[in-house]
């Protein structure tokens, strides 16, 4: 009698967890549909390659940027990569939304938000656009790992048909059903509180929403300048776009260089740097800096060596100079720069 109020009980849950799983089993499948059916982002030379996204992702992830920026530096890698997450996607999306090995394909879910919650959980532009993603779909996942499947799922389909299979203890965990567990109370607090603590701690490092100051890193860009030299005649540094929109690049009409005494060495605006050599980009990752249509155009993420030949104009030895990038914003950055 206790068994079949138990089995009543997670066939309710499940039940009652159906909305959860269509929704979040959509939303990880339609990531598939997207990128292969409706339009094919897969291609690398193509506009709206996801492997650039996935660059954009790179500059405050947490914990996981070694494995970004390995993937961003191997291109072959980086396909490899986006075509077997997408993959993952559709049969994780697909699976939980039937609901067939639901507990399975939600143990799918809680990786795959975990992955968007620690690479991504710090864009957003008006909203924490992808932290909510990221902790949403962690808490969705354990929810229904928790419930299985009820009614209207495969899983309960194969039950009811008394498959042998479904009669099994690895059913049970992968499946759907009673869970093997004799006390599920401490398990359902400890998870819930382990993730509220994840939720609190990610919000408050990518966003200051707990206390202190909030913040918004996807708002305003910022380049990064490093490795400034000038040699041989020759004016080369590294820029690197660690924050601001994801979406549009930094456009970059100014770059500057001015002696100690304040005079302008060097001015290249906008339309100069729109017809910047290729050849004098040295690129580091998939998002690439690269001229456009009325400036050099710095996606975020992207990280390159500039080369700026300085053969016809005057410089002194031993002397400290400062470039001055400008951004269309009306953002400056500068650095030192001694010959």
């Amino acid at each position: 009698m206790k068994n079949i109020h138990s089995n009543q009980s997670y066939n309710m849950a499940g039940l009652f967890s159906l909305t959860i799983r269509l929704v979040i089993g959509w939303t990880y499948f339609s990531a598939f549909w997207r990128r292969l059916v409706l339009e094919n982002k897969l291609i690398p030379e193509e506009a709206g390659y996801i492997g650039e996204k996935f660059n954009h992702f790179l500059p405050n992830a947490l914990g996981i940027k070694p494995i970004i920026e390995y993937l961003v530096t191997h291109p072959d890698a980086l396909w490899w990569s986006m075509v077997s997450f997408t993959i993952i996607e559709a049969i994780v999306g697909l699976l939980i939304m039937l609901g067939f090995f639901t507990r399975l394909m939600s143990i799918g879910v809680f990786s795959l938000a975990m992955g968007i919650l620690l690479g991504s959980g710090w864009i957003g532009t008006t909203c924490l656009d992808e932290w909510q993603i990221g902790v949403l779909g962690i808490a969705c996942g354990f929810t229904v790992f928790l419930s299985g499947s009820g009614s209207y799922s495969l899983d309960n389909y194969f039950m009811n048909k008394n498959y042998s299979f479904t009669k099994t203890k690895w059913f049970s965990w992968l499946g759907s059903g009673n869970l093997p567990i004799p006390n599920i109370k401490p398990i359902v607090l400890i998870g819930s509180v382990l993730i509220l603590f994840l939720t609190l701690f990610t919000n408050q490092y990518f966003h200051g929403g707990v206390f202190g100051k909030l913040h918004n890193k996807s708002v305003k860009p910022k380049v990064e300048i490093s490795d400034a030299t000038i040699k041989n005649n020759a004016l080369q540094f590294q820029v690197y776009r660690t924050e601001g929109v994801d979406v549009y690049g930094s456009f970059l009409i100014g770059i500057q260089l001015k002696n100690e005494q304040g005079n302008i060495v060097l001015d290249l605006k906008g339309e100069d740097l729109a017809k910047f050599p290729k050849t004098d980009i040295d690129n580091k990752y998939v998002a690439k800096v690269k001229p456009g249509k009325h400036s050099l155009i710095i996606p975020l993420g992207a990280k390159a060596i500039l080369n700026i030949d300085l053969t016809n104009y005057q410089l002194q030895k031993n002397t400290n100079y400062t470039l001055t990038l400008t951004d269309i914003s009306g953002t400056e950055w500068t650095t030192k720069v001694t010959n």
